[in-house]
């Protein structure tokens, strides 16, 4: 069981590892380390157990505390309430990574187009300014709209959103205003969009078994794997070599998260 759940990771995480390695191109060789070492209880710990007891509670209108106990305690109950908080997981995480290919696509500085004219037409676009967050914001209206969970998906959407125009403006902040902040910068950013792109993870772990131990267990071993192919990746160029790789993880963010925002709401058989 923890060997597929360590594939479900890994198969879910190509775009991620791929997206990554772009970032981590930026970063010195001992934050390079660092997102391997100290990344890794944030990845295992944070990213896959706190956080979605964070979205469950929240979801719940229950203490955090109450929920990190049951999930030790009655694992099947804390996988329904998992489950049943899948629209706010689907739609603020589809929201974040939407802008995060938006944001790719719009950008003015871009010059290797894989769809030629119509990527160059969206790079002219990008100098109206904050249309990849018009559309984004779009998106998440039109699905909130046609879905059953209409306010969660909603304020999911648009917290995915804002997080995503907070970090990008703490991450420039940092930058210009520290000596080194920049590594710390892109630190944080490579954190929470391996957080964004873990989530659905988490959820579809629990299709196979509702043991906390053996899902954190499984999931960190894919977590190790595709953070080391994702070094891997840097340290050989790869990204530089295949120069639509990039482009490919980016339409595949674009289309997946379009369709995998949620549209209604899920029950769990009892």
């Amino acid at each position: 069981m923890t060997l597929a759940l360590a594939m479900l990771e890994i198969s879910l995480s190509f775009d991620n590892a791929v997206v990554n390695a772009k970032v981590l191109g930026q970063m010195e060789p001992r934050w390079q380390r660092a997102f391997l070492t100290w990344g890794m209880p944030i990845a295992v710990f944070g990213v896959r157990f706190v956080l979605p007891i964070l979205i469950v509670a929240a979801a719940a209108l229950a203490s955090p505390w109450r929920i990190a106990v049951l999930a030790f305690t009655d694992p099947l109950e804390y996988s329904i309430l998992l489950y049943n908080a899948t629209p706010a997981i689907h739609a603020f995480g589809g929201a974040f990574l939407l802008m995060v290919a938006l944001k790719y696509f719009f950008d003015e500085e871009k010059r290797v187009h894989w769809l030629g004219s119509f990527e160059r037409s969206l790079t002219r676009l990008g100098k109206f300014g904050a249309v990849e967050t018009l559309l984004a914001l779009g998106v998440v209206l039109g699905v909130g709209l046609a879905s059953v969970a209409v306010s969660t998906v909603l304020l999911a959407g648009l917290a995915g959103v804002l997080l995503y125009l907070l970090l990008e403006f703490c991450t420039k902040s940092l930058m210009r205003s520290l000596r080194g902040g920049a590594g710390l910068a892109l630190f944080v950013y490579l954190n929470v969009l391996d957080a964004a792109f873990s989530l659905d993870g988490v959820v579809g772990a629990f299709a196979l078994t509702t043991q906390i131990f053996i899902i954190l267990a499984g999931l960190g071993i894919g977590a190790y794997f595709v953070r080391s192919f994702t070094v891997y990746l840097t340290r050989k160029r790869t990204i530089e070599t295949f120069i639509y790789l990039e482009h490919g993880a980016h339409w595949a963010i674009s289309v997946l998260r379009c369709f995998c925002l949620p549209r209604s709401l899920p029950t769990y058989p009892k």
